[in-house]
């Protein structure tokens, strides 16, 4: 299952929980939703209480409330400013100059850290002047440094959007988003600010850092392939070589658990079977046609392998070929 999808629950749960704890869900509701938290979280395999898959999950310092905040914040802003189809016109130089002064303002308010302070300051600057994109990423190090990493990203796809070519807020969204555990979006805007600056030591460290936390397989969950890469099944099989062979190999350190065969009532020894090459491929052919599952579960081998473990003699080769079932294998 994507992290992605797991990192949403474990808000949901986190969220959830919190309400019990602060008192917004009423006593008598508290039951039911422990019952749906349990729930949730085993559909989506999602343990609140396992601390390593907390570690790779959880968004904090971002909540699942801020982040609808950001969401409604956004919508509310896209649907007051309807889309125009005329090219907005350039601030005048005055305009500019104020808006450089709200700057100013803002960084001021940053160095001594009141940053809802220096967040609006940013935001009069983008009023006059929104072609600038050092406004948004300075009003993106704001929310971040405050906490808002959400708030951080939105400013600084804004600031990319405004002139894709500005550095900064590439290494300002990297950072945003490494925060909330999203790495490989993280990697990638490392990489591209690296693309655009390469001699930046700021960009290289973040993207080795973002690399260093992502999976080596994305998203990768399945098991391995039953035939490993580069081995070519036999004809007529659905299993590869070296299925067959590992599955003889078993077979082999079974009966030696069971105290060996050598030459025992007229079979032959059982190592050598191993070494030869026709009754090794004559083996994974009948393990990949179903043979090897019939053989198991035979009754009568399931006999002559309790009898072998109680000391009796091991079976004949005339004996084997008794059984209609185990002759046509």
């Amino acid at each position: 299952m994507a992290d992605k999808k797991q990192q949403l629950v474990l808000s949901i749960i986190d969220f959830l929980n919190q309400s019990i704890d602060d008192g917004t869900v009423k006593q008598d509701d508290r039951e039911g939703l422990e019952v749906a938290i349990q729930c949730i979280g085993e559909a989506f395999g999602v343990d609140p209480s396992d601390d390593k898959q907390r570690q790779r999950l959880d968004i904090k310092p971002a909540k699942l409330q801020t982040i609808f905040d950001v969401f409604l914040k956004t919508r509310d802003k896209v649907v007051s400013s309807p889309a125009s189809t005329s090219t907005p016109s350039a601030p005048s130089a005055e305009t500019k100059a104020k808006a450089e002064k709200h700057k100013q303002t803002g960084n001021t308010h940053m160095t001594v850290k009141k940053y809802d302070d220096a967040i609006d300051a940013y935001t009069k600057a983008i009023a006059l002047d929104s072609a600038n994109p050092v406004y948004y990423s300075n009003r993106a190090a704001a929310y971040a440094s405050k906490g808002d990493h959400a708030s951080a990203i939105l400013d600084s796809e804004k600031a990319i959007e405004v002139d894709p070519k500005f550095v900064k807020a590439y290494s300002r969204l990297g950072h945003a988003q490494y925060t909330l555990g999203d790495y490989k979006a993280a990697a990638a805007a490392f990489k591209k600010g690296v693309e655009l600056d390469p001699t930046n030591a700021n960009l290289k460290s973040g993207l080795q850092n973002a690399m260093d936390r992502l999976p080596s397989e994305d998203d990768d969950d399945g098991p391995p392939p039953l035939v490993p890469e580069g081995d070519i099944p036999l004809s007529n099989s659905r299993a590869g070589p070296g299925a067959g062979a590992a599955g003889l190999g078993g077979m082999a350190d079974m009966f030696r658990n069971m105290g060996g065969m050598g030459g025992a009532g007229g079979m032959p020894d059982l190592a050598s079977l191993m070494n030869n090459p026709m009754m090794m491929q004559m083996a994974q052919q009948m393990m990949a046609n179903g043979g090897m599952e019939r053989l198991m579960s035979n009754p009568n081998v399931a006999n002559m392998m309790n009898r072998m473990q109680s000391g009796g003699a091991a079976p004949s080769m005339e004996e084997l070929m008794a059984d209609p079932e185990l002759r046509n294998l």
